[in-house]
């Protein structure tokens, strides 16, 4: 079985929402991000499914494939190899191959993903999907790049705590951009 992975940047006050503009999906500084780019290929080489929101996607889809041949990071190709799969009752044509657009009750499309053949299912950004993710209880990992910085209020991981198991610590991995990567599993 398929684990679903959810990979998150967030501040170390818990925000995962981006708009207050702490980060930037490209880097955007001159900080050596070499060893948490080596960290990022080893997740994608891990997972053959990229699951996120329509509004993430969309976001998503007007930017990364314009990246492709310019992106240093890898992210780019990756996005635009990857199997995309977009929960949404609303999108009509992705645009952006190869991409399934998911319908049904969200337990029912995320226990057919994880049953299918394949490697990891990575859900990043999607801040309503992942939410509705932590509540139905299907998480089987959140890799959490934390940032030092806090920015005192926008969406967090855990609006509400309520169902989550307590979590095991698997890895925690500084970089030298101050980023650190910490991997929970479910205890």
């Amino acid at each position: 079985m398929r684990d679903l992975v959810v990979t998150e940047n967030i501040t170390l006050d818990g925000v995962i929402d981006a708009s207050e503009r702490w980060f930037s999906p490209a880097g955007g500084d001159d900080v050596d991000r070499s060893d948490q780019t080596a960290a990022l290929t080893e997740q994608r080489e891990a997972a053959d499914a990229f699951l996120t929101g329509r509004r993430t996607f969309e976001q998503m889809r007007g930017y990364w494939p314009a990246q492709v041949g310019r992106d240093e990071t890898g992210v780019a190709a990756y996005l635009d190899r990857v199997q995309k799969y977009v929960v949404s009752s609303t999108l009509e044509d992705p645009g952006w191959e190869p991409t399934t657009v998911l319908r049904g009750p969200l337990a029912n499309e995320i226990a057919a993903l994880k049953a299918a053949p394949g490697a990891d299912i990575v859900v990043t950004g999607s801040i309503t999907l992942v939410h509705a993710l932590v509540a139905e209880g299907l998480v089987d990992e959140y890799r959490l790049f934390v940032y030092p910085v806090v920015v005192g209020r926008g969406a967090r991981l855990f609006e509400d705590a309520a169902g989550v198991p307590p979590l095991a610590l698997v890895e925690s991995r500084a970089f030298r951009s101050g980023v650190v990567l910490l991997r929970y599993r479910p205890a």
